[in-house]
């Protein structure tokens, strides 16, 4: 386990070095500037859209813009949000979340044109059918000589897919909240009994596909955002005094790194906390590693900019909000200077702070939604790329990848799971964010269209 800990802990800082720093911050910055901030400035439009006003069921697509949304953020609202913000925070301190802002609000950019070329070039699979996502927008949009790209987003997507940090931490949750207070012994034999629940529960849902999974998820994200809103909202409350301190500590945090822990990166720790808030925020949100197009790309429309606009409210709800709200009661209840826990058992220990007795099996309710959730669109994800790579007649054979990726996430630590997906989602973000800037003028020329029929 130790060598195979180092080891991923290698593949993950080779993948993410300065060049992907560049492409994907910088790429989002030019995004945003040669779209004038477009983003920022319909952002009520983009609402309008969501509710639903412009929906027309003879659109070609498969799920309406709120669907594809909910899909989208079923695997982003989850673990990314839960443990992926305790990591940051317990390995960067409070300045980490700093630099998911800064990830979050330039992500809105790169999610509105990544979303919007899935349904600008959608793509026929093998069996005829209207698709969408990066290697389908490479294909269209670039061309053939462009394939490899495409090629090599799929080969990276199959594996970036599966849902091993969501089981990993989810099965981390049920030992530490449930099993281990309650005098179970947590062994291997355990977890490969929570690994067989989820296979059964997981196999019942992919196998009926994307309207099943939209359908389920629709229902499924609001609900838990919700609770788990609220939730966060009365440890805010208990622990009001806390808040404007801590909101400002992460301001100043982020310009002195006093916290971080490991070693300096381009030149000194701050580097090292810049790097950290922007893959935890990569993580989180997952604008420009190319998930999101893939759901996306199957919504019910013919206007391609009402689709990166719905898209770019992922980062705001993901990122700026549950995200936010995860940092701030972690940080008032002081738990992050208290416990060497990290992952999903730091927020855990968060809420039993505020709230004993109960707090910690509130999360645990919607650890459970969000993980399970994430299991479903991940599973979609998964079978688009490889659908993509050898017929969609085929695609079926991931499913087999995906359950036996369970439970060797349920046998596994924390660690390398999490480098292991740090390290794909880079090499997913390399085709999909070139492709992009590639792209980037068609987009801006689309929008121009559609904003001047708009008035």
């Amino acid at each position: 386990m130790e060598q195979l800990l180092s080891f991923s802990e290698d593949f993950s800082s080779l993948a993410w070095g300065m060049p992907l720093l560049v492409l994907l911050i910088g790429g989002g910055i030019y995004l945003l500037v040669v779209s004038r901030f477009l983003p920022f400035r319909f952002f009520g439009h983009a609402i309008q859209v969501l509710r639903g006003k412009y929906d027309d069921p003879n659109d070609p697509g498969e799920i309406s813009h709120f669907k594809a949304l909910t899909t989208a953020l079923s695997s982003t609202i989850g673990m990314g949000n839960i443990a992926g913000v305790a990591l940051a925070i317990s390995i960067g301190g409070p300045g980490a979340m700093f630099w998911m802002w800064v990830s979050a609000i330039v992500g809105m950019s790169t999610k509105f044109f990544t979303s919007t070329l899935a349904i600008m070039y959608r793509g026929k699979d093998s069996n005829g059918e209207l698709q969408g996502g990066p290697m389908y927008f490479i294909r269209e949009g670039l061309g053939k000589n462009w394939t490899f790209l495409a090629i090599m987003f799929s080969l990276f997507g199959m594996l970036g897919a599966l849902p091993v940090v969501n089981v990993n931490q989810l099965k981390q949750a049920i030992n530490d909240i449930v099993l281990i207070p309650n005098g179970v012994e947590v062994s291997t034999k355990t977890n490969l009994i929570i690994a067989l629940f989820l296979v059964v529960f997981t196999s019942i849902v992919i196998l009926g596909g994307l309207k099943r999974i939209s359908a389920i998820a629709s229902k499924m994200v609001p609900s838990m955002v919700i609770l788990y809103f609220v939730l966060v909202l009365i440890i805010l409350g208990l622990n009001y005094s806390e808040v404007p301190k801590y909101l400002m500590l992460i301001c100043t945090d982020a310009f002195e790194a006093n916290f971080i822990k490991g070693d300096a990166v381009f030149g000194g720790m701050l580097g090292a906390l810049v790097l950290l808030g922007i893959k935890r925020g990569a993580f989180s949100n997952e604008a420009g590693i190319g998930t999101a197009p893939l759901a996306h790309g199957a919504a019910k429309t013919d206007e391609p900019i009402r689709e990166g606009l719905v898209a770019m409210l992922g980062p705001v709800i993901d990122t700026l909000i549950v995200c936010t709200l995860t940092a701030l009661a972690i940080l008032v209840t002081g738990v992050w200077e208290t416990t060497a826990a990290n992952g999903v058992s730091l927020t855990a220990s968060a809420f039993e702070n505020a709230m004993p007795g109960f707090g910690q099996y509130l999360l645990m309710i919607c650890i459970i939604v969000f993980s399970v959730s994430s299991l479903f669109s991940y599973a979609y994800y998964g079978t688009k790329c490889l659908s993509f790579l050898i017929g969609a007649h085929r695609r079926h054979y991931y499913n087999y990848l995906y359950i036996l990726s369970i439970v060797l996430a349920a046998t596994t630590e924390f660690e390398v799971m999490i480098n292991f997906i740090d390290g794909i989602f880079a090499f997913m973000a390399i085709p999909t964010m070139l492709a992009t800037i590639i792209l980037a003028p068609k987009v801006v020329t689309e929008a121009k269209s559609y904003f001047k029929k708009m008035k």
